[in-house]
């Protein structure tokens, strides 16, 4: 075996990837429906760190893959993040997250103090307890060396098991009813033409008085399927294909036009036939759907919006990203100019602007760079990686900017912070291989209990604050506990644990102020430690 560690040890790129492959299939082992995931790939790379340290790539290449990382997150979450921060329910979170943080820290200072533990080993622990990478690197790039990887990696596994173990125990404890939202769903009517208020009148006339919810996808005059023009003037016995949300809203506007009429529209693919397409020309991106005229040109009525795995429903104010596959009803000899206007192209669905790519990474390693003051205590930097996100949080709820579209296709967003958190992760492991073995011999047993403790305050705290102080539903509260740990495994478990999707809601609104918060935090921390 030691001629393949001295093999290994002469090839960093091949050692790397290897790395990355073993991680992942360690990481794809469950054990009681527990499994590290991702986070497998740090401790394989420990373990091939301690056996060829040589191997151990440049520092410089996993904060590139970290800088990835945090960039593909902010453009993802910077729209619900931003529209959080702006509803009463949103601000609600982050002040829970904000103040669970600030309780983990706390007993972070305590453990420093009491057990004289090194501001580097603490602030890592602090970060591994509550799987915050941008953290780590933020301390690592404050005072160097392996210690802060050190504590990452002791702190990490409980960092992930804690929180899900909280989880489950509240769920035992509290025993919440959580309501089962009722699937509305969207539904297709048609609609007959008889009432009064209806016949004689223009259509634009008529769906002026329609709520959002509710739109005309065809109508059907003198035995033919027809477009919704705003200009059809509505006779009696016209039937009209209304689409909407399952309720009230949809039978109101039926009274309004008539009578529910049997299926004549939806049979008849003659003239009008529906359609699938994907959004890739730059001329759409990012813009509103009621910005675009679709009736006028290039004639079509969009019926939904497919945007990863979410089904969106086609209101005017929805924003069109890249990758979008929209199903759209237009006349057959007009599919080919709604195909060319949308772009249709699959191969947007996987492709990046690397122009506004490279422009928002240089803008976010940039912010890193500033200094920002702590009063009574110095500066502290947010360095490249928190950098990256704060600004791709901005870009992300700008979505475009004159002619640039800062927005990423899901897909290709998920590879690239997906890589981007491989590459770092792999990189820490290997290179603070030896610091860790050698921390873990002699003291490993107090530091695994520190980072408990750390993951136990922040997980004790966001319960407390959230279903105590601030009575937030169970199924909410779990969304905040999930986004201010952080780690994708604990999302995954409480999405499954509730029939709603508040986890993935909080996680989205929560996720991101809390990782900044945690920069903060870990930044006081050694800042306070070093001074004294």
């Amino acid at each position: 075996m030691a001629g393949l560690w001295a093999f290994l040890s002469t090839q960093p790129i091949l050692t790397l990837f290897l790395v990355i492959a073993l991680g992942y299939a360690v990481g794809e082992v469950a054990i009681a429906g527990f499994s590290l995931g991702v986070g497998a790939v740090l401790f394989v790379g420990l373990a091939m760190g301690a056996v060829a340290p040589d191997a151990a790539p440049p520092a410089l290449v996993g904060t590139v893959g970290l800088i990835l990382f945090f960039y593909g997150i902010g453009i993802q979450y910077g729209k619900p993040f931003v529209d959080g921060l702006l509803s009463p329910s949103g601000r609600r979170q982050n002040a829970i997250a904000l103040l669970s943080v600030l309780a983990a820290g706390l007993v972070t200072a305590l453990l420093m103090s009491w057990l004289r533990l090194d501001p580097a080993l603490g602030a890592g622990l602090f970060t591994g307890a509550m799987v915050n990478t941008a953290a780590l690197q933020s301390v690592t790039d404050k005072v160097g060396g392996d210690l802060p990887a050190v504590g990452y990696g002791v702190a990490y596994p409980f960092g992930v098991l804690g929180p899900i173990v909280g989880m489950y125990l509240a769920q035992r404890l509290l025993r919440p009813r959580v309501e089962v939202p009722t699937s509305r769903g969207v539904e297709e009517v048609e609609a007959l033409v008889s009432h009064p208020a209806a016949v004689g009148k223009y259509l634009s006339e008529v769906t002026a008085q329609f709520p959002d919810e509710v739109q005309v996808v065809a109508v059907r005059q003198n035995g033919h399927n027809r477009m919704p023009r705003p200009n059809l003037r509505l006779q009696t016995g016209d039937a009209l294909l209304l689409l909407g949300a399952k309720g009230d809203a949809l039978k109101q506007v039926c009274c309004t036009i008539g009578d529910v009429a049997p299926s004549q529209i939806i049979p008849d693919h003659t003239e009008l036939d529906d359609l699938d397409v994907y959004v890739s020309k730059h001329s759409v991106i990012g813009h509103r759907l009621g910005a675009l005229n679709l009736g006028e040109h290039p004639g079509c009525t969009i019926l939904s919006v497919q945007r990863g795995d979410a089904t969106l429903y086609p209101h005017p104010g929805l924003v069109l990203e890249a990758g979008d596959r929209i199903w759209a009803v237009a006349e057959r000899d007009r599919h080919t100019a709604v195909r060319q206007f949308f772009g249709n192209s699959v191969r947007s669905t996987a492709e990046v602007s690397y122009l506004a790519l490279g422009l928002g990474m240089v803008l976010g390693v940039l912010f890193g760079l500033i200094p920002f003051p702590l009063p009574g205590l110095g500066t502290f930097t947010f360095g490249a990686a928190g950098g990256a996100m704060i600004v791709s949080l901005l870009l992300g709820w700008r979505g475009r900017i004159g002619h640039l579209n800062w927005t990423i296709p899901p897909s290709a967003n998920l590879t690239l912070r997906n890589f981007g958190l491989t590459l770092f992760l792999a990189v820490v492991g290997m290179r603070s291989a030896p610091a860790f073995f050698s921390t873990l011999s002699s003291t490993g047993l107090q530091l695994v209990g520190v980072g408990a403790a750390i993951t136990a305050a922040i997980v004790v705290a966001a319960f407390m604050l959230g279903c105590g102080l601030f009575r937030v539903a169970f199924d909410e509260a779990l969304g905040i506990v999930a986004g201010v740990t952080g780690n994708p495994a604990i999302l995954a478990y409480a999405a499954k644990s509730v029939p709603t999707n508040k986890p993935e809601l909080g996680y989205a609104i929560v996720f991101p102020s809390s990782t900044i918060f945690k920069i903060i935090v870990v930044q006081i921390l050694l800042v306070w430690f070093a001074a004294r």
